[in-house]
């Protein structure tokens, strides 16, 4: 485990290892539930009832992130993700029996994504503000990188997946599939032992003050302000998720197996980078510059995806947005994480998670809206356009993230566990 040292701890390695085949599942039902909606809603509007995906997952978040992120800095990380992902298994559930039924309502595809995404909203402070403790701070830009390359082997294997399955089953079978592999982290959690623990002055409050105090660290960090801002307009312009089963049945023809390697295209590029990142995360000094030119490397990719017109090239410039991707991934929560006390890790990855999942989710909307007026192509490929200046405006005003490098962050975290 040299090149990992971050799996040297055992606490890590359960919620690595659960969280890989609870990924699995969620990846699967993301791409199950847009084929899903393509196939019930009217084809006169595909376009915005793929966009409407994207609202109903975005407006939970917004709504309850900021109060996910104060209690995860209040109470005991663990037990707020096993409530979490309890309710994650339950909607899951109740979705593939629905289905399996024969129940085709579009609307208990929006109310249970969006009940969905609620938990999340709670379960993802909870989460990335448990990791660095699992591990010693010396080996936490190693974790990241090990939990991206996680995330995007799931997200390889997902699609894949969930087409196999859709093509063979149907859809209420993957949603099953999803609800049993959240048996994994919860296995996981129940097995973790010795974990540190925050006494009463290192854990927050649940009140306006603290909110306040975890939005105003925030905000009055220009190299977190700054890598937020990024997150938000880069995917916000180039989100062409929503726009795949439109792409996959009008443009490309290539039915749901197709379909399958389109949405898993972002995340095999993004696998192959990872695993590289996992050695390299060290070795990069200038993290900002390198951090914008990634950023810009997606929105070209994007835009060559908008402009192709057969499956192969299409996949190429998938596979280039999630390579890109990563890269800005890896360096945007290593940045995070070093530049954040333990006690306001929660707040901060709650405004962290309105801007990460807040931009392409709301992107979709936006994605799917352009697509129903101009095309799916145009949608996509002006989204990349987008997404250059996007990028190209934030470098201009935040010079703070733009010179970062290696070894500029903060000493006083604490929390991180022993190797053991």
């Amino acid at each position: 485990m040299s090149a990992f040292p971050a799996l040297r701890s055992r606490n890590f390695r359960l919620l690595w290892s659960g969280q890989f085949v609870s990924f699995t599942g969620s990846m699967m039902q993301s791409a199950a539930v847009l084929w899903h909606v393509s196939l019930l809603c009217d084809p006169a509007q595909k376009g915005v009832a793929l966009g409407l995906v994207g609202l109903t997952r975005v407006i939970p978040i917004v709504a309850f992130s900021i109060l996910g992120g104060l209690f995860s800095d209040a109470h005991d990380r663990r037990r707020i993700m096993l409530v979490t992902q309890s309710v994650m298994t339950a909607t899951a559930g109740l979705l593939a029996l629905l289905t399996l039924r024969g129940a085709e309502s579009l609307w208990a595809i929006y109310l249970l994504s969006a009940l969905n995404a609620a938990a999340s909203a709670f379960d993802a402070p909870a989460r990335q503000s448990l990791a660095p403790n699992l591990v010693p701070r010396e080996h936490l830009p190693n974790a990241i990188s090990l939990n991206t390359t996680m995330f995007q082997l799931a997200s390889v294997l997902g699609p894949s997946l969930a087409g196999i399955a859709i093509a063979g089953f149907g859809v209420g079978w993957v949603y099953l599939l999803n609800a049993i592999s959240f048996l994994a982290v919860l296995g996981a959690l129940i097995a973790m032992r010795d974990l540190p623990t925050r006494g009463p002055s290192e854990r927050g409050a649940i009140s306006w003050a603290a909110a306040r105090e975890g939005l105003g660290f925030v905000f009055r960090t220009p190299i977190l302000r700054g890598s937020m801002l990024l997150d938000f307009f880069a995917t916000f312009f180039s989100s062409a998720t929503a726009l795949l089963p439109i792409f996959a049945q009008d443009i490309l023809r290539v039915g749901p197996t197709g379909y399958g390697w389109l949405y898993a295209a972002p995340s095999i590029g993004a696998l192959c980078t990872g695993a590289a990142m996992v050695p390299l995360i060290e070795r990069i000094e200038q993290r900002g510059r390198v951090l914008f030119l990634s950023v810009a490397g997606y929105g070209l990719a994007t835009v060559g995806f908008g402009l192709s017109t057969s499956l192969w090239p299409a996949f190429v410039c998938l596979a280039l947005t999630g390579a890109t991707d990563t890269v800005s991934m890896v360096i945007r929560n290593v940045i995070r994480q070093l530049h954040t006390p333990d006690r306001l890790r929660g707040r901060m990855t709650s405004v962290s998670m309105i801007f990460f999942m807040g931009g392409p989710q709301l992107g979709e909307l936006e994605a799917g809206l352009v697509a129903q007026a101009w095309g799916a192509p145009v949608s996509v490929t002006s989204g990349g356009l987008l997404c250059l200046g996007a990028v190209g405006w934030i470098a201009a005003k935040t010079p703070t993230l733009r010179r970062y490098r290696k070894g500029e962050e903060i000493t006083s975290l604490s929390g991180t566990a022993r190797t053991t």
